[in-house]
């Protein structure tokens, strides 16, 4: 009997009620199509048996930042490990893919680009959070942490294309992760952006640049490095034939997945050398300057030296000394004075430290 006959649609797809238990979204797929979507937590038993007792049935739970009695609760009816459970409850993890039993748990970053007119010291370029995957025979359980990334749009355009959530949990797996590197394509050309301008500032006349701008910068990079690097093992993984849980025909496209986030992950390498570089001719820079600087105080150290050290003689107030009694004396010492601290300002001035 054909499952589509039998299920039929309850609410447009995409569409999400939150309640208490933190759920965000909650559906039923028979052959690729959202047929139930309960509301609480209440009914997470019956809908997992359901997709238990279907053949190409598979439930796609969507939580957000839930708390431990809301996982509790998931991990009974689902049967999770509590290690991975635990994971979850931390805020800070790192990227990786383990495997309990007949489900996988998947830590992935998360990374938005934020908009902004100009990088300063303290400009938020990369905004990052976690999104841990619990991916079994009949379930997809997504959790998220921070607001990065949502799935209401990546639902709706699944759903679009059943044929593909026919191969089941893995599926949408491949979705979100597709989606997730599809971002971290373009917050690495927008990054290249402020790269370029950063650095056509730096070496424009009257530069705005400062050391702390390129260091955030440098920071920012680094936290999204942290994101995209790791996420090749994992990617590793999947594709790898000692990993079989994927379908053949999902195998390709994790593929495809692992081929972009090596693209990222090259241009995140490049960018970082690029900041390195700019941060080391900054540094350089301002070395040049301060040097510029002290040569400029002791070539008017040395011109105000001159009338100190004549004035210091005449200063000394002997009985016998040149020119005292003579009545163009004074003319005469003030001007040797302004010839000798010319000429010392002019030979200077050629040597090019004034």
């Amino acid at each position: 009997m054909d499952a589509r006959r039998d299920w039929q649609p309850l609410r447009p797809v995409g569409q999400r009620r939150a309640d208490h238990t933190a759920i965000v979204g909650c559906d039923l797929f028979v052959d690729g199509i959202a047929v139930e979507s309960p509301g609480s937590a209440a009914d997470l038993t019956r809908l997992y048996e359901t997709a238990q007792e279907r053949d190409g049935a598979f439930v796609w739970l969507g939580l957000h930042e839930p708390t431990e009695a809301a996982l509790a609760r998931v991990a009974e009816v689902f049967g999770l490990h509590p290690l991975a459970v635990e994971d979850i409850l931390q805020r800070e993890q790192r990227v990786k893919l383990e495997r309990y039993e007949d489900v996988v748990f998947l830590v992935v970053r998360a990374a938005r680009y934020v908009e902004h007119e100009r990088v300063t010291a303290t400009s938020e370029i990369v905004s990052t959070g976690f999104v841990r995957l619990f991916v079994g025979p009949h379930f997809v359980i997504t959790v998220r942490q921070g607001t990065v990334m949502e799935f209401g749009s990546l639902q709706a355009d699944l759903s679009s294309h059943p044929e593909m959530l026919a191969h089941g949990p893995w599926s949408v797996a491949h979705a979100i992760l597709d989606r997730l590197v599809d971002g971290y394509v373009d917050i690495a050309a927008a990054m290249q952006t402020d790269l370029d301008l950063t650095e056509a500032a730096l070496f424009a006349p009257g530069t705005p640049v400062t050391v702390e701008q390129i260091y955030q910068l440098k920071r920012q990079l680094m936290k999204f490095k942290a994101a995209v690097l790791p996420l090749q093992r994992a990617l590793a993984d999947l594709i790898g034939k000692q990993f079989a849980d994927p379908p053949k025909e999902i195998r390709r496209y994790f593929g495809d997945v692992a081929d972009h986030n090596a693209a990222a992950v090259e241009q995140v390498v490049a960018l970082d050398d690029v900041v390195n570089a700019l941060l080391q001719a900054r540094l350089t820079q301002v070395s040049v300057d301060q040097n510029n600087d002290m040569r400029k105080i002791a070539s008017w150290a040395a011109i105000a030296a001159v009338p100190t050290a004549i004035a210091g003689i005449y200063g000394m107030n002997f009985a016998h000394m040149p020119e005292l009694t003579w009545r163009y004396g004074y003319p005469s010492v003030m001007l040797l004075i302004l010839v000798s601290a010319t000429t010392l300002y002019l030979l200077l001035r050629r040597a090019g430290w004034l």
